[in-house]
């Protein structure tokens, strides 16, 4: 029972990283259980008998990643440092985790869901995520510096804004990013003094 538990562990892990891999590098499009499976290493029957879907697959491949993710950011603005240094440090992941992969799985999925209500349903799910680790860590900071904005509306502002940087920068533009940056930055930094 512990011999297949650990190759069903195995398994799965090579299927998540190989998803991962191959929707990084040439998106859900290029995707098929054969293929997923070679890179892993495994039978391709495997997919569907663990997954039951290839959608489920990247879901889960997806939730994994999220995971990682919010641990590193949860870390990062549990940090006793000043919200402007969180803040610098979340702004260079950005564009450090659009090379890591995350916001091109992010939406490869996002665009499968437009058409399937239950992947929507867990991409709603994952985004949620997010939400609560920046209404947990974001209330202090605007009392901070000030902002009589609600919460929530900051954390829509924030979320949008993220993804709409990164999704420029996947598509290679990058025009205004610097500048704006910098303003924000200097912002923060006038209200810190």
């Amino acid at each position: 029972m512990e011999a297949a538990t650990s190759r069903r562990e195995t398994a799965t892990t090579a299927l998540f990283d190989a998803a991962e891999r191959l929707l990084i590098e040439d998106g859900y499009a290029g995707l098929t259980t054969r293929r997923v499976a070679a890179e892993a290493g495994v039978n391709h029957g495997l997919v569907h008998y663990y997954f039951g879907s290839m959608e489920e697959l990247l879901l889960q491949v997806l939730e994994r990643f999220t995971a990682r993710m919010v641990e590193r950011q949860t870390a990062m603005y549990q940090a006793d440092v000043p919200f402007l240094d969180k803040w610098r440090t979340a702004m260079r992941w950005l564009e450090e985790d659009v090379q890591g992969g995350y916001p091109k799985v992010w939406c490869e999925l996002q665009a499968m869901a437009w058409n399937h209500r239950e992947m929507r349903e867990r991409l709603v799910r994952v985004d949620e995520e997010w939400r609560r680790l920046l209404r947990t860590h974001f209330g202090s900071a605007l009392d901070e510096y000030g902002v009589d904005f609600p919460l929530e509306a900051v954390v829509a502002l924030v979320v949008a804004f993220n993804k709409g940087m990164q999704i420029e920068q996947l598509s290679g533009i990058e025009a205004g990013h610097k500048e704006l940056l910098g303003w924000i930055d200097g912002w923060l930094a006038e209200r810190a003094a």
